[in-house]
């Protein structure tokens, strides 16, 4: 997987924040949130754009897991059809669990920082930043694993 620029200085940004006093993270609180957004859309991008080219029955395993699941939002994850080779669901399933858990790290960072914010502690403001980089550090992991599915069909396995 390519370095993404935008993670990268959101990476370092929330490094240096981490040390910051309350005054500075309330002058430069937009700023950690954009960059913090532009980290997260240039992850999205990319994990769209290696998954368009999965094989068409890696696409349909993924897309039988459903789009909500437990790491994004409670139901369990379906069972696959058994039109869909048994191997290539198990990977389907793998690659999932990766999405959902680095989703449900950057939904937990979003909400420490919104706590942050309303209680003005830089002690909730240093967590979000450790819990944004570990969410970055998940989802690269997770495209990695989108990666290495690419072109898996039947025959390739």
């Amino acid at each position: 997987m390519r370095k993404l620029i935008e993670v990268e200085h959101a990476k370092a940004l929330m490094t240096e924040a981490m040390n910051w006093s309350v005054v500075k993270w309330l002058s430069e609180k937009k700023r950690v949130r954009k960059t913090a957004d532009l980290a997260n859309a240039a992850l999205d991008r990319l994990d769209q754009e290696i998954k368009t080219h999965w094989s068409d029955e890696m696409k349909a395993a993924y897309s039988e897991l459903g789009a909500k699941s437990e790491g994004a939002g409670g139901r369990p994850h379906k069972q696959p059809s058994e039109s869909i080779d048994p191997q290539i669901a198990l990977l389907a399933k793998r690659v999932k669990e990766a999405d959902d858990e680095a989703y449900r790290v950057r939904m937990d960072a979003e909400d420490t920082f919104d706590a942050a914010e309303k209680q003005l502690s830089t002690r909730l403001a240093r967590e979000g930043c450790r819990k944004a980089i570990d969410s970055w550090d998940l989802h690269e992991q997770a495209i990695r694993k989108s990666e290495a599915v690419m072109g898996a069909t039947k025959e390739s396995i």
